[in-house]
C-alpha cells in the first residue's frame, strides 16, 4: 500500500535558497515536475506574495536553477519554468530511483514543505536513509496510508467527505441561487442537518489545508 508523507527540508538543502532569502516574503509553489533524459528535474512553479522584480533579480543569481523562463502571470503571481542544477539530489533520488511522486511542494524563506507519495514504507525508509547518508536534514511530520482513491487522498478527504461534496455539487447546492437547501440535501442523503453541516466543515478544512498549505491537521471529524 502506498504511503503519503509530509516533511520539511531546509531551503539551503534544497533549491532557491538564495532567491527565497533575498525575497523572504515570497512563496514558491511547485505546479509540475518533469524528469529529463539526463535525470535532471525541470519544475514549473508559481511565485507570489511580494515584490516579483526583487525576487527575479535574486532568482537570476541563484545557482540552483538555470534556463529559467516566465511562462505566465496571473493576478501578481508568476509561473516559471526552470531547470534545477544543485541541491536537488533528494528530489531526483526520490523521483527517479524510487519512483516517488511529488504531490505538493511549497518553498519559503527557511524551508520547503513537501508532500510525496511512496510505493511502500520500505521506499520511504530508503529515502530517509539516503538523506541521512548525504547529510540532508529532513523532518518527517506525518504519514498516512493511501486507503482511498487518488482524487480523495490528494486532498485529504475521507470517502464520506468526498461523497458529500460531490453530491452537493450535483444537487446544485453551490449554485447561485442554490437549487437545494442544506435541510433538503440532508434529507436526500438520509442524515441529520447538523451531521451534514459537520461533514461540510471537516471537508472544507481538509480541502483548504491540502490545496493552499501543507500542514498537519488533527484527525478528521465526521
Amino acid at each position: 500500500m502506498s504511503i503519503i508523507a509530509e516533511f520539511s527540508v531546509k531551503s539551503d538543502d534544497l533549491a532557491l535558497n538564495h532567491a527565497l532569502t533575498a525575497a523572504p516574503q515570497m512563496i514558491v509553489e511547485i505546479e509540475q515536475v518533469v524528469a529529463t533524459m539526463e535525470d535532471r528535474i525541470m519544475p514549473y512553479f508559481w511565485v507570489s506574495g511580494g515584490d516579483q522584480d526583487e525576487f527575479e533579480d535574486a532568482f537570476e543569481e541563484d545557482e540552483t536553477v538555470t534556463n529559467t523562463a516566465v511562462i505566465d502571470e496571473v493576478e501578481g503571481a508568476r509561473l516559471y519554468r526552470a531547470e534545477w542544477t544543485d541541491n536537488v539530489e533528494t528530489i531526483i533520488y526520490a523521483y527517479v530511483e524510487l519512483g516517488a511522486t511529488l504531490m505538493q511542494a511549497i518553498g519559503k524563506e527557511n524551508d520547503w514543505e513537501l508532500r510525496m507519495r511512496f510505493d511502500s514504507h520500505d521506499s520511504l525508509s530508503e529515502f530517509q536513509d539516503y538523506c541521512d547518508r548525504n547529510g540532508i536534514s529532513i523532518e518527517l511530520h506525518r504519514t498516512q496510508e493511501q486507503e482511498q482513491p487518488m482524487a480523495s487522498a490528494q486532498y485529504d478527504l475521507t470517502p464520506t467527505q468526498r461523497e458529500t461534496l460531490v453530491t452537493a455539487l450535483e444537487a446544485g447546492y453551490y449554485d447561485v441561487p442554490r437549487a437545494v437547501t442544506m435541510r433538503e440535501l440532508a434529507e436526500q442523503m438520509g442524515v441529520a442537518q447538523q451531521t451534514l453541516s459537520n461533514r461540510f466543515r471537516a471537508a472544507y478544512k481538509n480541502l483548504v489545508t491540502s490545496t493552499l498549505t501543507i500542514s498537519h491537521p488533527d484527525e478528521d471529524e465526521e
